[in-house]
């Protein structure tokens, strides 16, 4: 069988892969922050970022949230992926819910990529300039919306790197 190249167009961005985390914290808000760089800098959404090569999606999950926020969780299932083509970027997003551990600091602390972050509850969100349909991801996830049963993509015990 003869495999035919596709060519490709070199001013395109190569695609990327993001890892997002969606963070509620016992009162239901949700954990946002405000972007610092491009693409879409003064924009709120999840903590996350880019996968690094050798780095599981859990691992990037953790990492991300933990250098934009200074807070520390646990991924437990997908909930999202969104395919990202903005301002000579391109990338495909995965976006976790997550659990904040049980030593975890509880006030965010932004760094890194982040030009701010706070805890914002599902009523106000109207008043911060969301990414692109973040506000109807939020609300399927809301505690209140997640069914008990797993209702996304997650990882066993015995295959960490198969998510189904």
């Amino acid at each position: 069988m003869e495999t035919t190249a596709i060519p490709r167009d070199n001013t395109l961005p190569f695609p990327a892969i993001g890892v997002g985390g969606l963070i509620f914290d016992d009162a239901g808000r949700i954990l946002l922050v405000c972007r610092k760089h491009p693409p879409q800098a003064g924009l709120w959404h999840i903590p996350g970022g880019r996968l690094e090569p050798g780095e599981t999606l859990f691992e990037c999950c953790r990492r991300e949230v933990l250098e934009e926020t200074g807070i520390e969780v646990t991924p437990s299932r997908i909930v999202a992926v969104a395919d990202r083509n903005i301002e000579g970027f391109h990338y495909i997003i995965i976006d976790f819910l997550a659990k904040l551990t049980a030593d975890s600091p509880r006030e965010p602390h932004p760094s890194t990529d982040a030009a701010d972050a706070c805890w914002v509850c599902p009523e106000d969100l109207t008043k911060y300039p969301l990414v692109t349909g973040l506000e109807a991801v939020i609300r399927s996830c809301q505690p209140s919306q997640v069914p008990p049963l797993k209702a996304g993509l997650g990882t066993s015990e015995n295959h960490p790197w198969l998510y189904t």
